[in-house]
């Protein structure tokens, strides 16, 4: 498994989300190497690490993460995972023995419903846009306005995320050979088990953008259902990644859980799961919306010709 590994002290292993690589975390990454010995890996079938030989889901790739973390000698590491990996590292601290403190930004895999199709549909027609796209991605990335387009569904600020981290994270999506078995089966697939109360020792936080618009802010109290032992963190002027919106604040709060700190801000979850999450911009929204319409038309008439 392709990774890299920065600064000295605690190990501490990122999983980045579907479609990202090691490069997903570089806005936090020099911070967390500062106090941190950290671990970044491209998940299987994602960035430069090869697809596993069979089916691509949360079980799987645990397994392949459980094998990683035994060879490198490193079962009991500190662990942070977003959207997909958040799901992951959920999924290893249920298993037990594997990891050691947890801290879960907007985990997927808890949506209902509607919120399904949803999901499925507008991640799967803005990854086709994308692709298409390619030729042109390095001067979509450079504008703040067509980056604000890009990136509408995942940030709450888009125009503010740095263009070499948005043309990262268009070129991985793009070029993911497990991207759309991963997202089918997220969607669709077997459905995220819990872990009884008390089962879960070490620290575990679970932390949420109020503007994730991806990962809806209503699904944590699901999320909370089913790992009774987690504490929630929301975050404010915040999308589905908060280590892109608020990198610093990001960085705290994965230091300090996993130190072991009290996390002051974290509360129960009958505290707060009940709090209306803020409103996304307003323009963000809209225009990503018409990216997403603009683009399926699009696409369709490239097919009927």
């Amino acid at each position: 498994m392709h990774h890299i590994r920065r600064g000295t002290g605690k190990p501490l292993l990122l999983l980045h989300g579907i479609g990202g690589s090691w490069r997903s975390w570089q806005t936090i990454l020099d911070g967390l190497a500062a106090e941190r010995d950290v671990i970044a890996v491209d998940l299987p079938g994602f960035g430069n690490t090869p697809p596993l030989d069979g089916p691509v889901t949360i079980g799987t790739l645990a397994d392949a993460v459980t094998d990683f973390l035994h060879a490198q000698s490193l079962l009991g590491i500190d662990v942070v995972g977003s959207s997909m990996g958040a799901r992951l590292v959920l999924e290893l601290a249920r298993r037990g023995g594997v990891v050691g403190a947890v801290v879960s930004l907007d985990p997927g895999g808890f949506w209902e419903g509607w919120e399904i199709p949803v999901f499925y549909h507008t991640v799967a027609v803005s990854t086709k846009l994308v692709r298409a796209l390619q030729p042109v991605m390095p001067q979509l990335t450079g504008n703040s306005s067509s980056r604000t387009i890009l990136f509408a569904q995942f940030s709450a600020k888009p125009w503010k995320i740095a263009p070499q981290v948005a043309l990262d994270e268009m070129r991985t999506f793009a070029n993911a050979p497990s991207f759309n078995e991963l997202l089918y089966n997220l969607a669709y697939g077997e459905k995220q088990q819990g872990a009884p109360r008390g089962s879960i020792t070490a620290p575990l936080i679970i932390g949420w953008g109020r503007q994730d618009r991806v990962c809806f802010p209503s699904q944590a109290e699901r999320a909370l259902a089913r790992f009774p032992d987690a504490r929630l963190r929301w975050f404010d002027n915040c999308g589905h990644f908060p280590q892109w919106d608020q990198p610093e604040e990001t960085t705290r709060l994965i230091l300090r859980a996993t130190n072991g700190e009290t996390i002051e801000e974290a509360v129960e979850a009958h505290e707060t799961v009940g709090a209306s999450p803020r409103r996304l911009s307003t323009t963000a929204t809209v225009l990503g919306i018409v990216a997403l319409v603009a683009g399926g038309i699009w696409m369709a008439g490239l097919k009927r010709r």
